[in-house]
């Protein structure tokens, strides 16, 4: 399977039901390192998996592959977390309420998702991320500069064991060099926040919110381990938390478009509507084209609030962005039907 750069998404839902689509649900999840499961896709049973393959486009030969990791999260599991392989392949058990997946790409959201829950068939639910425009987009998230510390000469060579450790695929190293970093020298909040990373990559939530924590206690203002604290309420729908933790990272870092969109998200998930567009606006004018998915947000609140001419023209702004988003014909005919 081919991988390729960011920018936009389509989320497509194939519901099967047949036996030949629970040999392939088993497959996906055999890829994804799951043991497969006669439950997924049997017709009269509740849905007990949610499976399927995440498909990257764009990146020029030769450039190394993209990181990419879906989360899941349901009311039984707070946030379990999947490093996907060059299969594409994902699979998750579903085991409460309210589930969600979240696909991240070198560390920056790419999508979202709430999983429909069914009583009968079973799940699967596809990720495409492509380029808008087939144009090089500059990273959403870039942090500011203000958040570098002076090099430790006694932590100098663990970081590049770490680095190295990293390049080689070697987790369980890397993630005792950086528990290393940390008892070397405390006060190493960039490394506390790596040490979060490398915890929610195994999906250790309770780990990873401790060293985010400790991260911010050292430095109040770090984006990063704001956003990922943030996240990690989010998922738990502690939407009034997250919405803290987001503010405080555009206040610490003003010109992170990602976490004015997380924020804008939260907001319209705490119905604050108000809030939410204005936080989508700036997103958008930090990145248009890296935050296009921004416009869909803003077009659903306004068609669900009865505005269609507003959502209209979100619609139209973001097929300027994206020409050539797999739902265009959709979004012209909702341009068409519900003229500005």
């Amino acid at each position: 399977m081919r991988w390729l750069t960011i920018a936009g998404l389509t989320l497509l839902a194939v519901f099967t039901g047949s036996s030949a689509a629970i040999a392939q649900g088993d497959d996906i999840c055999r890829e994804a390192g799951e043991a497969p499961s006669r439950e997924i896709a049997r017709p009269g049973r509740r849905i007990s998996y949610v499976y399927g393959l995440v498909v990257l486009k764009g990146v020029p030969q030769g450039k190394d592959l993209p990181k990419v990791v879906v989360t899941f999260s349901d009311s039984l599991q707070p946030g379990v977390r999947q490093t996907i392989g060059r299969s594409g392949s994902y699979c998750f058990r579903i085991q409460g309420t309210g589930a969600k997946l979240l696909v991240e790409v070198d560390g920056v959201e790419a999508a979202r998702k709430s999983v429909s829950e069914l009583n009968i068939g079973g799940l699967r639910e596809d990720f495409e991320v492509y380029p808008s425009n087939f144009q090089p987009i500059a990273p959403p998230a870039v942090v500011s500069a203000k958040f570098t510390r002076p090099q430790n000469p006694g932590t100098v060579g663990l970081y590049k064991k770490a680095a190295e450790a990293e390049k080689d695929k070697q987790p369980d190293k890397e993630l005792d060099l950086v528990k290393q970093i940390v008892a070397v020298d405390p006060d190493d909040f960039i490394a506390w926040a790596k040490l979060g990373t490398l915890y929610l990559e195994r999906n250790s939530l309770v780990e990873a919110e401790s060293a985010f924590r400790k991260c911010i206690k050292i430095r109040r203002d770090y984006a990063p381990a704001l956003l990922n604290i943030g996240m990690i309420d989010a998922f738990q729908n502690r939407y009034p938390e997250a919405i803290d933790m987001f503010e405080r990272a555009v206040a610490g870092d003003p010109e992170n478009a990602r976490a004015y969109r997380l924020l804008g998200e939260a907001y319209l998930q705490n119905r604050q509507g108000n809030l939410g567009l204005t936080a989508l606006d700036e997103a958008i004018r930090l990145d248009p084209i890296g935050m296009a998915e921004c416009h869909l947000l803003k077009a659903r609140l306004y068609d669900l609030a009865g505005a269609k001419n507003l959502a209209s023209h979100e619609y139209k702004v973001f097929l300027t962005k994206v020409t050539d988003h797999p739902d265009k014909k959709k979004f012209e005919k909702y341009i068409k039907d519900n003229p500005e």
